[in-house]
């Protein structure tokens, strides 16, 4: 254990000092992920001339959760994948006594401590605008959305990193990202929450591990009703089954990556 924490303290420092060094990159990143506010708006506008599930007023703070859940789970370790298989550079981490992935996860770790402050600002700016939106979650809300967000962001990870492994088959594992992109747009609660789909499209899509990726800790912090006990425990479920396939195609990459000459 105190190795593990040795190497994790490094990891994350080291990777924290390279971030740092490009605040002004994190802020562009940042402000991408703003699509959610675009959304607000559009919601806030459709709930005040129909009838919807919840008022103006809870879609302001459910995108506005839903962009917050989104900076911390946000993960591109696709990408940084597949150009170190596509470009050989994955051949030195090999020899490295720890697995590759703990520096992409430390990265991402490290990434999430860096942009915080941007984070802070935005939010003094929303309710800067949006004053009647302001809510105070309670302490139990606030712990429980951070343990969710914790594992969402683990389950987020897993997944994409469980698809960068086809890199050592194919040189564009990106576009099955992207492909499974057109999904989570939709289902995990970034376009709409799940509040206002139809309830049989509702009660399929719970199963699946989209909702848990954003909309379920959304819903946790603004005080939505949800299902805590059993939405954790898909989640653990999906993280399981995508770490098994992950180890398995882990083992057969490698095969298959040595086998090209490195």
């Amino acid at each position: 254990m105190p190795r593990f924490l040795k190497i994790a303290k490094t990891l994350l420092s080291v990777y924290y000092a390279y971030l740092v060094e490009y605040r002004a990159e994190l802020l562009f990143w940042l402000l991408s992920g703003s699509l959610p506010f675009i959304l607000m708006g559009i919601w806030i506008e459709a709930s005040q001339a129909g009838q919807f599930a919840l008022e103006p007023v809870q879609f302001a703070r459910y995108f506005f959760a839903a962009f917050l859940v989104r900076q911390f789970t946000v993960v591109w370790v696709i990408w940084e994948f597949e150009k170190e298989v596509v470009q050989g550079k994955l051949s030195p981490k090999l020899l490295q006594p720890i697995d590759p992935v703990w520096h992409h996860f430390a990265t991402h770790v490290a990434e999430r401590f860096a942009r915080l402050p941007f984070v802070i600002g935005l939010i003094l700016l929303f309710f800067a605008l949006y004053p009647e939106a302001f809510w105070v979650p309670s302490l139990g809300q606030v712990l429980l959305c951070c343990v969710v967000v914790a594992i969402a962001f683990v389950l987020r990870f897993v997944i994409q990193y469980t698809f960068a492994l086809f890199s050592f088959w194919i040189e564009r594992a990106v576009a099955i990202e992207q492909f499974w992109m057109l999904f989570y747009l939709f289902l995990s609660g970034m376009v709409a929450p799940l509040e206002v789909f139809p309830e049989p499209v509702r009660q399929v899509v719970q199963w699946t591990p989209f909702p848990y990726l954003i909309h379920f800790p959304a819903a946790l912090l603004v005080g939505l009703p949800v299902d805590a006990v059993r939405s954790v425990a898909v989640m653990l479920g999906w993280t399981g089954i995508f770490l098994v396939i992950n180890r398995w195609l882990w083992r057969r990459g490698l095969r298959q990556y040595s086998g090209m000459g490195a």
